[in-house]
């Protein structure tokens, strides 16, 4: 009986085989929503595929997201295939993703759309970014396919606009597995030699999204915006953008639209030179007969008909303004030597042996002010502390005893106030001015109101 029993191990694996030689889940199709979604550091992707009744927890290896064009987010809808094993550590059955893609939208276009935005959080499309094209290059560098019609327009729209341009053509690979790594090394390449090159255009004809791919991949785009040199794009057709368009210093709807921005046309540019040819023509024209008529005007004026007359007079009025002159510079002087005198004097009043003496004035007074007041205090003090003396002397005990009183004690040593604290026969004490008396009590008599006394 004991050995019908089997580990937790043998169950897991058993149940393990039966699922992995089971064709229907070898193969499985699945529509789900992502949640708990873990990208784990070693690259592989942890996830929960649920909709509104179940759920299945799921892993793709690195092997396999590392070929995703889209970044998996929680609440993301998705169609999967993969196939359905258990996980023998845990015991848990699992689905093991080969393939994933967005559920209703395109993997390119979500690819696009997350590679847009996080370009755009970090600044790589901002206007301030932007290097500005040069009015008059000499020198354009053309990064496309050697062979593909968009390099024959962009040569040929250049040639025909400005002959005098010199022209090089850096040829990479536009589609395929080789294209973002030969679009970076032909950027690089040219900024290698940022006095060569005045401006890059980058680009190619039109195609599919997967044939314009290139150009929306991360690598191409932090390369042109890293040029030092300006960058036109030139990606397709007018209605094609990809993330090159924005990061590019400008973008050009068309291959021959970036070589008609790169350049300018030599015919448009010769006609300007004729038309400001004429308006500066124009304009002196026009400026010597003004000034030829104000010419004239002059010569008929007082002073050169009269040019000895005017030196006269203006000699006469040269020697009113000097005498004006030595007359304002006399006045100054004069008043400068009244201010002078006068903050002399305020000085001399201000001088420190005089505040000193005025001090020492002062000083003296209040000395003998001080005097005066602590005799008068003294004085007074006096008066109050010999009155003192005599309220007290008035009072004093030895006083009174030295008038014939005397007081009397007790054996405690306590004064008797009253005939009821003694008792006849007691032994007291009598204290006269010069000394006591002892005595023994014979006889108590109270006084009564007449003055009379009487015996108790």
């Amino acid at each position: 009986m004991k050995d019908n029993y089997l580990t937790v191990t043998a169950l897991t694996r058993y149940v393990k085989r039966k699922i992995d030689t089971d064709p229907h889940l070898r193969q499985v199709w699945l529509r789900g929503e992502i949640s708990n979604f873990k990208h784990h550091s070693r690259g592989h992707m942890y996830m929960t595929i649920k909709d509104d009744n179940a759920r299945i927890q799921a892993v793709m290896f690195s092997s396999n997201n590392s070929k995703l064009l889209f970044r998996p987010e929680n609440g993301m809808s998705v169609l999967i295939r993969g196939e359905v094993s258990v996980y023998e550590a845990s015991g848990q059955y699992q689905l093991y993703i080969r393939e994933m893609e967005p559920d209703g939208i395109g993997a390119l276009y979500q690819a696009f759309e997350q590679l847009k935005e996080k370009l755009q959080i970090e600044g790589l499309f901002l206007d301030d970014q932007k290097k500005k094209i040069p009015a008059y290059p000499n020198h354009v560098g053309v990064i496309t396919s050697p062979t593909g019609a968009a390099v024959r327009d962009i040569v040929t729209t250049i040639e025909r606009r400005s002959p005098s341009v010199k022209i090089t053509v850096l040829p990479v690979s536009v589609q395929g597995p080789q294209a973002v790594s030969s679009i970076v090394r032909a950027i690089q390449y040219a900024n290698a030699f940022p006095d060569e090159y005045d401006v890059l255009i980058v680009g190619r004809g039109g195609g599919s999204i997967e044939e314009l791919w290139s150009f929306n991949e991360e690598a191409v785009a932090r390369a042109i915006y890293d040029s030092s040199i300006p960058v036109i794009s030139a990606v397709g057709h007018e209605t094609d953008t990809t993330i090159a368009d924005f990061v590019a210093d400008l973008r050009a709807p068309t291959p021959t639209g970036a070589a008609e921005l790169a350049v300018p046309s030599q015919t448009e540019q010769l006609d300007k030179v004729s038309y400001f040819v004429q308006r500066l023509t124009q304009v002196m024209r026009t400026d010597i007969q003004m000034y030829s008529k104000r010419l004239e005007r002059l010569s008929q004026t007082y002073a050169f008909k009269y040019p000895k007359q005017l030196i006269a007079q203006k000699e006469q009025e040269l020697d009113s303004m000097l005498d004006t002159l030595n007359r304002s510079f006399e006045n100054r002087v004069e008043e400068k030597q009244l201010r002078y005198t006068h903050l002399k004097k305020r000085l001399g009043m201000q001088h420190p042996e005089q505040e000193i003496k005025i001090a020492a004035d002062n000083n003296n007074k209040l000395t003998a002010q001080l005097n005066r007041s602590m005799k008068q205090l003294f004085t007074s003090s006096e008066r109050e502390l010999q009155t003192a003396i005599n309220k007290l002397a008035l009072v004093n005990p030895l006083a009174i005893m030295a008038r014939g009183y005397g007081i009397s004690y007790n054996q405690e040593g306590n004064v008797i106030k009253s005939i009821k604290e003694v008792n006849q026969g007691a032994q007291i004490d009598v204290r006269l001015k010069d000394g006591y008396v002892q005595a023994e009590v014979q006889k108590i008599k109270e006084a009564d109101d007449s003055g009379g006394r009487k015996e108790i």
